[in-house]
């Protein structure tokens, strides 16, 4: 990720209005109004009915199957970017936004962010850290929560079958949809406060970096699956890189196109990271 560019030396407290009341469920409703609020006989009967489960679920996307060009062709796309190429996905769902601060404490007691706010994205966690939440959170509910494939997170990113075609998730203008190095302040916000993609997902270009399943493979691309490709691997190796996507608030917006990819060590705490839960559709 983009370490250079994050300041650790900022103030961890977010002073600002929280908005979006649905997002503070987890610390400001009880597990029984969630429920009344809900309605549990709305819910699939693969999803479970744990409070926190239902509410997770009242902000999922159904992103229908479909097929789309991931990757680019662009001068000025890397090498790990490159070639464009004809990817299928299947149905699955996604949360419209990253994962909240209040979230993830609602499950794991506590969080080690540094942009310190419950309605921020929880931050400055590893990837293997994502992991051991989506795992504690299935636990919890007896659900089957999980991180998106790079293929579908970018798949949604684009919008899915109702894409535009935009450069960025939801616009051409980077400011429309994303917190990002040129209006962010070097710190992640809280999320929702942009404008929406063709889908609804927010926050899927900038604010904190997202974490997928994959292990990260510069060539990938060249050999990958044309259907449901995902490229997840269990290492031991605390230095394997993992595969972020969507930027965060430290890159510009030359950096923060829908195609564009990184990576850290899936050990590494990043403050400009975290994570967005996917679900399968069937």
């Amino acid at each position: 990720m983009n370490t250079a560019k994050t300041n650790h030396d900022q103030p961890t407290a977010y002073s600002g209005i929280i908005g979006n009341s649905r997002l503070m469920m987890f610390t400001l409703l009880s597990a029984a109004t969630i429920l009344l609020i809900s309605g549990c006989s709305s819910l699939s009967p693969k999803t479970s009915n744990h409070p926190i489960s239902v509410a997770i679920m009242q902000d999922m996307v159904l992103v229908e199957g479909g097929t789309y060009m991931m990757g680019s062709d662009s001068e000025t796309a890397k090498k790990s970017e490159q070639p464009a190429h004809e990817v299928s996905v299947d149905s699955f769902y996604i949360a419209k936004y990253e994962v909240t601060q209040a979230l993830f404490e609602s499950v794991m007691g506590g969080s080690n962010s540094f942009f310190v706010d419950p309605n921020t994205p929880v931050n400055n966690l590893s990837w293997q850290q994502a992991v051991y939440f989506v795992e504690r959170l299935n636990e919890l509910t007896g659900d089957n929560f999980r991180l998106p494939t790079e293929a579908e997170w970018e798949f949604a990113a684009t919008g899915g079958n109702y894409s535009k075609g935009y450069t960025y998730s939801g616009s051409n203008n980077i400011d429309d949809v994303a917190w990002h190095a040129g209006n962010a302040n070097n710190r992640a916000q809280p999320v929702g406060l942009k404008k929406p993609n063709e889908l609804g997902l927010y926050d899927m270009t900038g604010n904190v970096g997202e974490f997928v399943i994959d292990q990260f493979d510069e060539l990938f691309y060249r050999y990958s699956p044309k259907h449901n490709p995902s490229n997840a691997q269990h290492s031991d190796v605390n230095l394997t890189h993992k595969t972020t996507r969507g930027s965060s608030f430290a890159y510009d917006a030359n950096e923060s196109e829908n195609f564009r990819r990184d990576f850290a060590s899936q050990s590494i705490l990043m403050s400009d990271l975290g994570l967005r839960l996917a679900k399968d559709a069937d």
